[in-house]
């Protein structure tokens, strides 16, 4: 039988790939990405597997300054709304970094297309399939962004209507994510809300079991 796998230097380098993606938050201001990068990049994410092969992700770049700041402007008031119902970690959220919208060199809405609900194929039971390859379309965008040398965040502190409406969106289909990419200043070696103490990894063996339920 034929050996299918990668040689063990690319091997190295998508688990490499894997391990060194972050969160990002913050960016080189001013710094652009190359065209030809950009284009790899969305080549990637629209690679991404999909039930049904119905491919919802839709992509808004967004390059228009005055439509990035009123983006923000809704990310902001979703930050103080998030951080009004944490009670008690209120202060200690708002001091933490949670995007880059107004840093970035790219700006993009993700979002699932209209007409979803004519996709029955892997949808009958489970719906929210559509919302998991969408979500693997933008794991694609990441990780081939950390192989290019650049960061990404994945914003999701806004209300899906209002930023729906601000993009001219049809009435079903749905902003699930706003995504920030560009050069970074550095990779960190931990998640941000590790290093900013806000939460923590925690490790495998709490999220593996065998035959049944065993887990905390």
């Amino acid at each position: 039988m034929a050996d299918l796998s990668f040689t063990a230097q690319e091997r190295r380098a998508v688990y490499r790939a894997i391990a060194e993606r972050r969160d990002m938050r913050r960016f080189v201001p001013g710094r652009a990405v190359d065209p030809d990068v950009l284009a790899r990049l969305l080549a990637a994410a629209h690679a991404a597997p999909s039930v049904g092969l119905m491919q919802p992700w839709r992509f808004v770049r967004i390059t228009d300054d005055t439509l990035r700041q009123r983006i923000h402007a809704l990310v902001d008031e979703e930050r103080h709304r998030t951080a009004h119902a944490l009670g008690e970690r209120e202060q200690e959220f708002l001091a933490l970094k949670v995007e880059g919208v107004l840093d970035c060199a790219e700006l993009f809405v993700v979002a699932l297309r209209e007409g979803r609900q004519a996709h029955i194929f892997g949808r009958r039971t489970l719906p929210q399939m559509d919302l998991a390859s969408v979500s693997c379309a933008i794991q694609n965008l990441w990780l081939a962004a950390r192989a290019e040398g650049l960061g990404m965040g994945w914003v999701s502190l806004f209300e899906p209507e209002p930023l729906a409406q601000l993009l001219g969106m049809p009435a079903d289909a749905d902003p699930v994510a706003v995504l920030c990419l560009g050069p970074v200043p550095e990779f960190p070696d931990r998640p941000a809300l590790e290093i900013d103490e806000w939460a923590y990894r925690r490790p495998l063996d709490e999220f593996v079991s065998e035959n049944s339920w065993t887990l905390p």
